[in-house]
């Protein structure tokens, strides 16, 4: 009896993370979640401030990670955690976690305060670090990065994470329609004249998320 009684009990601890909600590992989070992550976004559509991402280049981001089931996810540039908050509610249905930097302290504590509103801060790993030292210093591998950061150091992220980006994996950028600025364009140049890598851009909002995903080592 004492047998039967403990497999039970075996039995109700792993289904107690389905019966309470939880997303299983890659599977789509509980409606609540979902439900909760788009209220959130929406409610707060028009407030974000001009570093973080305009709503629809967070569909975008949503939508290159669901499709890809990316899974180990960079983000260079939190900002108030606008775009963090699509890659997680994204990675939470791959079985994903989103690691993101920012150098701010007082973006850092905001954007900490809006991951927990929204519902999305355990898929999230906030660093509060200089991204010039810590990008060269992460393991990797990753399967997708998105940079919005400063943009003269476009070139330097990619070049420090290209080792990093597993095959099949996207390093995206964000403004990259911004073709007047020189590091912008210095940046396009360079991952253009990779052969391993195929480009593209993404208009959204008319700010441009260049697309650049890794065919081979």
């Amino acid at each position: 009896m004492n047998g039967w009684r403990h497999k039970g009990l075996l039995i109700l601890a792993a289904l107690l993370p389905v019966l309470l909600g939880a997303p299983a590992h890659g599977q789509t989070p509980s409606p609540s979640l979902d439900a909760r992550v788009a209220a959130f976004l929406e409610d707060n559509r028009h407030r974000w401030n001009a570093l973080n991402v305009p709503y629809e280049d967070g569909k975008i981001l949503h939508e290159l990670v669901l499709t890809n089931r990316f899974r180990t996810i960079l983000e260079i540039g939190t900002s108030t955690g606008h775009s963090t908050i699509w890659l997680a509610w994204a990675a939470a249905k791959t079985g994903g976690k989103v690691t993101t930097i920012e150098i701010d302290p007082g973006r850092h504590t905001i954007a900490l305060e809006h991951f927990r509103r929204a519902g999305v801060e355990a898929f999230i790993d906030a660093r509060l670090a200089d991204a010039h030292d810590l990008v060269r210093r992460l393991p990797g591998p990753f399967d997708f990065v998105f940079t919005d950061a400063d943009k003269e150091w476009y070139p330097n992220y990619f070049k420090d994470l290209d080792a990093k980006i597993s095959v099949g994996g996207c390093y995206t950028a964000h403004n990259t329609l911004r073709v007047y600025a020189r590091e912008v364009r210095e940046f396009l140049d360079y991952v253009r004249s990779r052969p391993n890598y195929r480009t593209r851009i993404e208009r959204g909002s008319g700010e441009g998320i260049s697309v650049s995903c890794k065919t081979a080592p």
